[in-house]
């Protein structure tokens, strides 16, 4: 259940977002992306609007890869490969229905008991024939991808990026290589702010997989860097802030 909470002062109000995820929803729904069971119900209260989905039994990505960060076990390497190869499905079926999911990060990813991955959370999602909406300007920062990274220094807040299948890809990457090495893709600094986070991103250089990961793993080190072409429109980053 998602409700937006008016009277926390400390929290942006997200009801035109509930309100833009909820049409995501039964959009996904009607392209055959998603079950329907998937979306309970929405709707309106004194404070908001409220939104409820389906349950999904599952653990946080980065808690899931813990016991890949201290060690090759057993089960260690068949469990990663499925991981990945389960998200990747999610994705490809939004991606051959013409939508991008454009949040791809650990946090929108359980692992379900069984090892296969459920992908969550579609407020920022890019889809055919959007109407109007909230303009997507990335999502987390650091499992965004250069050419969105890009776009975003090179315009200003109100402009819409259309996110395209290649920057979940990125993010799909980026989200494993995060959770298995402990490091984060790209460097920088933990106290840069956005935008020069983000000017880093944009060069497209990564730190190397090789010296950060835990134990050698070549099969799922291709997964990781293995990227599709791009096909979301690129822009040149701007002088760095």
């Amino acid at each position: 259940m998602k409700a937006n909470s008016p009277e926390d002062e400390t929290a942006r109000d997200k009801t035109a977002e509930m309100a833009q995820e909820d049409d995501h929803l039964v959009r996904l729904i009607h392209g055959g992306v998603l079950s329907p069971g998937y979306r309970v119900d929405a709707g309106t209260w004194e404070g908001g609007r409220w939104l409820a989905v389906r349950w999904v039994n599952g653990e946080p990505l980065w808690k899931a890869f813990a016991p890949a960060r201290d060690g090759d076990g057993h089960h260690t390497r068949p469990r990663l490969l499925g991981i990945a190869r389960t998200w990747a499905d999610c994705l490809a079926h939004m991606h051959a229905a013409g939508w991008a999911h454009a949040d791809v990060q650990p946090t929108n990813t359980l692992v379900m008991p069984d090892g296969r991955a459920a992908l969550i959370d579609y407020a920022l999602a890019c889809g055919p024939d959007d109407g109007p909406r909230l303009p997507y300007r990335g999502a987390l920062t650091h499992t965004t991808a250069p050419e969105i990274a890009a776009i975003v220094l090179a315009t200003s807040d109100d402009v819409h990026i259309q996110a395209e299948p290649a920057a979940d890809v990125w993010g799909l990457g980026a989200s494993l290589f995060w959770c298995w090495t402990g490091h984060r893709p790209v460097d920088y600094k933990d106290d840069a702010d956005r935008m020069e986070k983000l000017w880093a991103i944009a060069q497209g250089t990564t730190i190397s997989l090789q010296d950060t990961r835990p134990w050698p793993f070549p099969e799922f080190e291709d997964t990781i860097t293995g990227r599709a072409s791009p096909r979301c429109r690129r822009t040149a980053p701007p002088p760095r802030p």
